[in-house]
């Protein structure tokens, strides 16, 4: 099946042309999940770190399936559990996590930070960092953490989606409080992405209690001259390509 548009260009169902309701959203969240899971887990010897997972890097059938594309950055590890350093710091404001920022250090971890990210732009229909109509810049993550302190998490929703009831108003204070663990700051403290996809398709598991963000956004904002990083790009797009081909296979 044709991928067909990236995720907020634009941010609706191109078989209506309206807004995404909230079971359309939550489909595309729990898809993104999944592919997550399948590339951090690729086999017992290696996995793959996309490094640079973003919005615009899902792209959306015309069903609402998502894909992950864009591999350009991404990067092998020999297992889920390890982590690599990267001379050079290359990525996407608001999306990379606090030690790639800081030390250059890189894992599994760093996708579910930028997943989490992904969350709540999926939610709110907002991205990381937006305009407000008073001109002052909105910080996601931020605004996030204090509807869900004020136990106003549905709040976060984008108010062009269909009117929410209490079953779906429940879904979407779930999915920020598992995005706020995703965007914990330190590694230790985020869950892998298979314990998030059983945090979003299970209300049975408990959730911990999320610190506040990291604010570490200014210091990515300042980050000029990006080297490039040496990406074994060959063994990458053959491990994706070989996803896409299974998923079509599943599907069909």
């Amino acid at each position: 099946m044709e991928v067909s548009f990236c995720l907020f260009i634009p941010f609706s169902d191109t078989s209506t042309g309206e807004s995404l309701n909230w079971s359309k959203r939550l489909h595309i969240i729990e898809g993104i999940a999944q592919g997550l899971v399948y590339l951090h887990d690729l086999s017992s010897h290696q996995c793959v770190v996309h490094m640079d997972l973003k919005a615009s890097d899902i792209l959306l059938d015309y069903e609402m399936n998502p894909k992950i594309s864009d591999f350009g950055m991404a990067r092998i590890l020999p297992s889920s559990g390890t982590e690599g350093t990267s001379k050079t710091v290359k990525g996407t404001s608001g999306y990379m996590d606090p030690e790639y920022v800081r030390f250059g250090k890189f894992s599994v971890k760093s996708d579910v930070y930028s997943f989490g990210i992904m969350i709540l732009e999926i939610i709110s229909g907002k991205k990381c960092h937006s305009i407000l109509s008073n001109g002052k810049m909105m910080h996601l993550p931020m605004r996030a953490w204090m509807l869900w302190e004020a136990g106003k998490s549905h709040e976060l929703v984008d108010v062009s989606s269909s009117p929410c009831n209490n079953q779906q108003a429940a879904q979407i204070t779930r999915c920020v409080h598992v995005a706020l663990l995703c965007i914990q700051d330190y590694p230790r403290q985020r869950p892998t992405m298979p314990d998030v996809l059983l945090m979003l398709h299970s209300e049975s598991v408990g959730l911990p209690t999320p610190s506040m963000p990291p604010n570490h956004q200014a210091e990515a904002l300042t980050l000029e001259g990006f080297g490039e990083v040496n990406v074994p790009l060959q063994p990458v797009q053959e491990m994706v390509t070989s996803f896409f081909l299974k998923q079509e296979m599943v599907t069909s």
